[in-house]
């Protein structure tokens, strides 16, 4: 991960994340931070300016965090058929895109003012994007694959889906079985990473035998 962030703001956002993700942003305050950072509440200020930009700050970490994590995830994938990378590729970006749900509404307020989160989120989409054309040419040109869709469609279709899912659980609940948040929010996941399985496979022309 390229060197944006000191070893103390690294700690504090780490500390910021782990909470967030159990008590939500509202519910999680500076002094419970700090606490638990053990440290005192003007490092915030210092650091960050706000718990507000401290967000913006973790939200970037956040992205970096997994571009470089993907990263090697592809490099273990690389070698693999291109039914079973593409297969892989579409459980991971699912899967992050649930564990990290908590930034979503965050993310949708905080992209209209901030250039450095477009900027990063621009060059992951981008960095998903040529790992989906590769596999996707890979595939066709081993016979696997019958058609070309463009990657950044593909990307759109997953990322659009599961987002969707994560924003409207209201609706989506009636679908999926569940007894507890912890239940539904796995068979959702589930349900979701199916569909677009079936539905990507359908765009490429793939058939399993």
């Amino acid at each position: 991960m390229k060197k944006k962030f000191t070893e103390k703001q690294i700690h504090i956002l780490d500390i910021a994340e782990e909470l967030i993700a159990k008590k939500g942003y509202e519910g999680t305050s500076v002094r419970d931070i700090c606490s638990k950072a053990n440290i005192n509440v003007a490092m915030i200020s210092y650091y960050f300016g706000s718990k507000e930009k401290m967000m913006s700050y973790l939200y970037q970490y956040r992205v970096l965090k997994t571009r470089e994590n993907f990263s090697e995830f592809a490099d273990t994938i690389k070698d693999g058929k291109p039914e079973m990378q593409m297969r892989e590729m579409i459980k991971y970006i699912v899967s992050q895109l649930f564990k990290y749900n908590y930034f979503h509404g965050f993310v949708t307020q905080e992209l209209r003012h901030t250039e450095n989160l477009k900027d990063e989120l621009l060059d992951f989409y981008q960095l998903f994007v040529k790992k989906l054309d590769e596999v996707i040419k890979k595939g066709v040109a081993s016979g696997v694959f019958t058609f070309t869709p463009k990657p950044e469609d593909i990307l759109t279709m997953i990322i659009g889906s599961t987002l969707f899912v994560i924003r409207n659980k209201n609706f989506y609940e009636l679908y999926v079985p569940s007894k507890n948040d912890e239940t539904y929010t796995k068979e959702a996941e589930k349900k979701v990473r199916m569909n677009l399985l079936l539905s990507v496979f359908a765009i490429l022309g793939y058939a399993a035998d």
